[in-house]
């Protein structure tokens, strides 16, 4: 919504339900919002905060929309038409009788402790909707990002700023790449070994967009400056995330992971680690207070020289909350495409396996990559605290929780 006064457009950070509501409270009419004298009294289920059985008829204590929560009213089951909310608070309440080791069948009435337990879940779960389309509104890529917790009731997290690319930090500047490929065909008929070539390196990818060089090898995909278009199978990761992915809550005290709602084919392209790109020595600093938080979100661009840092803990992307893995399922690869500064890549995650949907996804925090040649030596794609490794200071011992059988119990 948007307010027209002399020429000029203010934006409502009021929501099109919200605006609705206050028009139904002031009792005001709205042709513009579809509110009218017919719909005044057209109330409508914010969620359910009690129940009770009284001689086999059901009732709900209603919380309204628009309404505070001291008006909500008790009503029978038969009244209501709001069948996604009464399925869902029935699930709840039955999850939270199990986990409170009580029979999974509704009592005749709730005891406090357990309507509160749900009013908090029925929040959690608008709050997580809400971060879920803002999520979904900031996101650049065609991969949907789904959010679930059905562990706790922990809602999104209170410092965190969804972004699409790398944020560059002060002092550091991303150079432009000043040519591109002339290629008719870059799989096929590459001029000059297109854009990899000319950086005297291999095509990375198969007719499919899976990845086929070895761990550790750089990729360079065309860029800007190409003349191929957006189709050239030489353009991969700058396309972004195309799988459906899903925020949840793990359920081993891991915190937030990610998962995948498709299969994704062994080498493919699955997201790339985005972030704050900061100097190694602001990293230092920023590590220091990490420490002290349990925090592994600074990832070490150390390719050639260990000169900048990606920093994900307040701008990040969906990689924010994938876990670790000492038998992760994402390999790291180097990516170069529209600056060639060996010392700014790109961070991808390919899958080193095929990926079922609804599994996991993870990657190792201490990646160790075997060496192929003299090149791929350069690659340390070491991810955690900052300074670490490579740094001589001792560091605070992190546990490892990813429960694998090859699982090296510390992370660091």
């Amino acid at each position: 919504m948007a307010e027209n006064l002399k020429g000029c457009s203010v934006c409502c950070k009021s929501s099109w339900n919200q605006l609705q509501d206050l028009c139904r409270l002031a009792k005001l009419s709205c042709p513009a919002l579809g509110i009218s004298k017919r719909n005044f009294y057209d109330f409508e289920v914010e969620y359910l905060c009690d129940y009770k059985k009284i001689r086999e008829q059901e009732y709900y204590l209603v919380k309204w929309r628009g309404y505070p929560e001291s008006e909500s009213t008790w009503e029978p089951r038969q009244n209501l038409k709001c069948v996604r909310i009464l399925k869902q608070f029935h699930k709840d309440l039955e999850r939270e009788l199990l986990r409170r080791h009580h029979r999974s069948k509704p009592p005749r009435h709730l005891d406090p402790s357990l309507a509160n337990y749900l009013v908090q879940k029925a929040k959690q779960r608008r709050a997580l909707r809400r971060w879920e389309q803002e999520l979904n509104a900031k996101r650049n890529h065609l991969g949907r990002i789904t959010v679930e917790n059905e562990v706790d009731l922990d809602g999104p997290p209170r410092a965190f700023v969804y972004i699409n690319e790398y944020r560059v930090g002060e002092g550091i500047t991303l150079n432009q790449v000043a040519v591109g490929c002339e290629c008719q065909d870059c799989l096929w008929a590459p001029a000059g070994g297109c854009c990899p070539g000319a950086s005297l390196h291999k095509f990375a990818y198969n007719d499919q967009g899976q990845v086929r060089l070895r761990a550790g090898l750089p990729i360079y995909e065309c860029n800007s400056r190409c003349r191929c278009g957006y189709d050239c199978p030489n353009r991969v990761v700058q396309k972004g995330i195309r799988y459906d992915l899903c925020i949840f809550r793990t359920d081993d005290g891991r915190g937030w992971g990610v998962r995948t709602l498709e299969k994704i084919r062994k080498n493919s392209f699955v997201m790339e680690y985005v972030g704050e790109i900061i100097t190694s020595e602001e990293a230092e600093r920023r590590g220091q207070i990490y420490d002290r938080q349990g925090a592994t979100y600074l990832f070490d661009l150390d390719y050639v020289e260990d000169v900048y840092t990606v920093d994900a803990a307040y701008y990040g992307n969906i990689s924010h909350f994938v876990n670790h893995s000492c038998d992760p399922n994402l390999q790291v690869y180097n990516v170069f495409i529209d600056n060639l500064d060996e010392r700014l890549p790109r961070i991808a995650f390919f899958a080193t396996r095929t990926i079922r949907a609804g599994e996991e996804l993870t990657f190792d925090y201490n990646m160790q990559v075997d060496p192929v040649d003299m090149e791929s030596t350069r690659m340390d794609s070491n991810f955690g605290l900052a300074g670490l490794p490579g740094s001589p200071k001792k560091r605070v011992r992190i546990e490892c929780k990813c429960g694998t059988e090859s699982c090296r119990k510390y992370l660091f």
